[in-house]
C-alpha cells in the first residue's frame, strides 16, 4: 500500500503524506516514494510543487522514524541517510516546492518544512525541532538548513528546549510565508503555484538552484569539519544516545547522564 497520495493538475504536482499510522514518520519507505515521485515530477516538466499531509492533520510529520535510527556506534544522520536524502531532493528540484502545513511539525520534519521553498501554515501548526529529546546529534547539513531559515538565537532556543513555536512567532521570525485559516488555505497555496507556472520555468530553476548555491556557500576548513565531526562522534557512541533510543522505544522518559 502507497505511503503517499499523488496528483498532478495544470502543471502543479501533488504530493499527499498519508503514512497516518505513524503520524507520517519519515521512514525510508515513506521518503523513498517521495523521491521517487519528485523525480517523476522532473521529467513531466511539472513547475511547482505542493507537499501536504492530509487535509485536516493533526501532525503534518512526526519527523524522522527514530525506529529506524543506528544503535550506538554508527553516525545515525550520515549522508545516506534518508532524510539527508529527502532534504536533497527537495532543495536540488529544479521547480518550487511549497509547504502546505497543518498540525505538528516536528523533528526532522521541521527541516523537511524548511527545506521547502514556500511555507503556507494555518494557525493551529506548530514548530519543533527536537533531537535533544532523544539524544540524536544534528548533521551540519540539517543545522546549515535550519540555520538559513531560522534566526540563530531562535534556532538555539528550538535545539536546546526541544519545545514547539506557534505559526505566529514562526511567521513574525520569517520562517514561513502566510498563516492562512483550514477552509482558506488549499486554494491559496494553489493559487499562489498557479502565479508561479505561470512564469519562465527555467528563470525560475536557474534562480532557485543560485539561491541554494549562494545559501550554502559557507567557508569551512577541513580541519574545523573534522573537529565538528568529532564532537557529534561524541554524542553517537554516548550512554545518553542509547538512552534515548531506548526510551523512545519503551515509551517513557528518557534519564541522560551527560556521557
Amino acid at each position: 500500500m502507497s505511503l503517499i497520495i499523488t496528483e498532478t493538475q495544470d502543471a502543479i504536482g501533488t504530493i499527499v503524506m498519508n503514512h497516518t499510522a505513524k503520524r507520517n514518520a519519515l521512514s525510508e519507505a515513506l521518503i523513498n516514494e517521495i523521491t521517487t515521485v519528485l523525480d517523476a515530477f522532473r521529467e513531466q516538466g511539472i513547475r511547482a510543487v505542493v507537499l501536504r499531509a492530509p487535509a485536516g492533520s493533526k501532525v503534518w510529520s512526526a519527523g524522522h522514524d527514530v525506529s529506524e535510527l543506528p544503535d550506538k556506534g554508527r553516525d545515525p544522520l550520515g549522508w545516506a541517510d534518508p532524510l539527508r536524502v529527502l532534504i536533497r531532493a527537495i532543495q536540488e528540484f529544479p521547480a518550487p516546492v511549497l509547504g502546505l502545513i497543518e498540525g505538528g511539525v516536528w523533528g526532522g520534519g521541521c527541516e523537511v518544512a524548511m527545506a521547502c521553498d514556500i511555507l503556507v501554515a494555518t494557525p493551529e501548526a506548530t514548530f519543533a525541532i527536537t533531537p535533544a529529546k532523544l539524544g540524536v546529534p544534528y548533521n551540519l547539513g540539517g543545522l546549515l538548513t535550519l540555520m538559513n531559515m531560522i534566526p540563530l538565537p531562535v534556532a538555539k532556543e528550538m535545539l536546546f528546549t526541544a519545545q514547539p513555536i506557534p505559526t505566529s512567532q514562526a511567521q513574525n521570525l520569517g520562517m514561513i510565508n502566510y498563516i492562512k485559516p483550514v477552509e482558506e488555505i488549499d486554494a491559496f497555496v494553489y493559487g499562489l503555484a498557479g502565479q508561479i507556472v505561470r512564469n519562465s520555468p527555467l528563470s525560475i530553476s536557474v534562480m532557485k538552484e543560485q539561491l541554494r548555491l549562494l545559501s550554502s556557500a559557507r567557508s569551512i576548513t577541513p580541519e574545523l569539519f573534522e573537529r565538528m565531526q568529532g564532537l557529534r562522534r561524541v554524542v553517537y557512541d554516548s550512554h545518553d544516545y542509547e538512552e534515548g533510543l531506548a526510551s523512545f522505544r519503551e515509551k517513557r522518559k528518557p534519564q541522560f547522564r551527560g556521557n
